[in-house]
């Protein structure tokens, strides 16, 4: 039923002819449930990186922009994804701005992955020239390189590679604004798969020269030992995220790819639900991880909550290294 006339530019009128049913209304709760724990887990993450003076160092920030990414999807792709799952009719190109939208926070994850593998192979392949090539002009040029590719690839339907509607309102539904073809060859292989392999490859030569380096008694240098059992447990930690990204996004990606391979295949509707929930559940595993395995990360959390949540004081001895607003720049690497 069309809403009336309104002053608002934008009108949305829900899709009545459809129930919702028991799929539906366990599905927006999960959502709801994904949402403030992917906003809520990964805020203390940035919080910390802003306040350690132990996590000012280019893999951290590209940790911290990976946060971002995670909170990017709790506060706004889920909510959106919810509207679209509710088939709100709306303008057509209102409803593409928020189906691409949903595709550049996804982008920016992955891209901040790549980062990531990228500076670790750096760290134990070049350890000696690593300070001079990652400088801070370099890291933020980095950083606004990977949002604004992740915008580039995801708003690229807005330029027209789009499911084009002459009619000014639209039943908004992700598949009935956005090409299944920009989904499977441009999304999932040329900017996913791609940069998944760069990312598998380059932990997999990271390992390996870990492992040749301690094997050789790490050429014999001092405490050169002590860095790359370091650096390996890091790498670890690390490899731990990318693999669960593409375990909670391949599934999805993979049903995009037999929905444009064979249409005459219906996917059953839980499934997909599924699939969605699984790669939204993705951004609320990350600070689980970071907390678990990395020392630094707990201690920081565990400060936080109990000076600026619990407003107690601040510990009175407190290694240098977790020292809070502190300016100086301590170097973890």
């Amino acid at each position: 039923i069309p809403c009336p006339a309104s002053s608002s530019p934008i009108n949305v009128t829900f899709n009545t002819s459809q129930v919702m049913g028991s799929i539906d209304v366990i599905y927006i709760s999960a959502e709801c449930l994904v949402a403030l724990l992917a906003a809520l887990g990964n805020i203390p993450v940035v919080w910390a990186v802003k306040l350690n003076a132990a996590f000012h160092n280019t893999t951290m920030y590209f940790i911290a922009s990976l946060a971002l990414a995670d909170i990017a999807v709790g506060v706004f792709v889920v909510p959106l994804a919810v509207l679209v799952s509710l088939q709100v009719s709306i303008p057509f190109h209102f409803c593409l701005f928020l189906c691409c939208l949903m595709v550049v926070f996804t982008q920016a994850s992955i891209l901040s992955l790549l980062a990531i593998a990228i500076d670790r192979y750096l760290r134990v392949k070049l350890p000696i020239r690593y300070k001079i090539i990652s400088t801070e002009r370099r890291i933020w040029g980095a950083l606004g390189l990977c949002w604004s590719l992740s915008l580039l690839v995801g708003l690229t339907p807005m330029f027209g590679w789009n499911k084009q509607r002459s009619a000014p309102y639209h039943t908004c539904g992700f598949t009935s604004v956005i090409r299944m073809d920009y989904m499977v060859y441009f999304s999932f292989f040329a900017w996913t798969l791609i940069p998944l392999s760069i990312m598998c490859a380059l932990y997999v030569a990271v390992f390996y020269i870990i492992r040749t380096k301690l094997s050789q008694g790490a050429t014999g240098a001092r405490g050169a030992g002590t860095f790359y059992g370091k650096e390996f447990r890091k790498a670890k930690s690390l490899a731990l995220i990318l693999f669960l990204f593409a375990v909670s996004w391949l599934p999805l990606c993979i049903m995009n790819c037999v929905l444009y391979f064979h249409p005459e295949y219906k996917i059953p509707k839980p499934w997909i639900f599924l699939g969605i929930l699984l790669s939204h559940a993705n951004s609320a595993m990350n600070p689980v991880v970071y907390a678990c395995k990395i020392k630094k990360f707990k201690t920081t959390y565990l400060l936080i909550l109990r000076t600026y949540i619990l407003c107690r004081k601040k510990p009175q001895a407190m290694p240098s290294s977790y020292r809070l607003n502190t300016p100086a720049v301590v170097d973890t690497e």
